[in-house]
């Protein structure tokens, strides 16, 4: 099942760091180490719809669409634009720049959030956005 919505162009990343995840289980057993947190993204595109997916690495180590799995809720929420987050999972943007240029939003634990960018610059390299 893909979680791209052609709406959103970057959400084909979802995909791949779902990918990522699956492929090697030590790695998912690193990210989750590492993340111990569900990490909500919802995204805005250019005609103004969002929509949300999330990255467990509480548990399962998987990737979904919506704010959290089933009877879960999300440790932080990150919100920003499709471009945004097409720049942030290629490499072009740095999460810190965003947040505090105001194109980043953080609902949450904040600290989670800055374990995010490892977890995917590791999906980065390995699916070579």
């Amino acid at each position: 099942m893909s979680l791209k919505n052609d709406a959103f162009p970057s959400s084909a990343a979802f995909d791949l760091i779902n990918t990522s995840l699956s492929s090697d289980d030590a790695d998912r057993k690193d990210a989750i180490k590492k993340g111990k947190a569900i990490f909500a993204f919802t995204i805005k595109n250019k005609e103004g719809q969002t929509e949300s997916w999330y990255i467990d690495l509480k548990e399962k180590g998987v990737v979904g669409k919506g704010l959290a799995p089933d009877g879960k809720k999300n440790d932080v929420t990150l919100s920003l634009s499709d471009d945004d987050f097409a720049k942030l999972v290629s490499g072009k943007a740095n999460a810190q720049k965003l947040f505090m240029s105001g194109k980043l939003k953080v609902k949450g634990d904040v600290m989670k959030a800055t374990k995010m960018e490892p977890i995917l610059k590791k999906a980065q390299t390995k699916a070579k956005l």
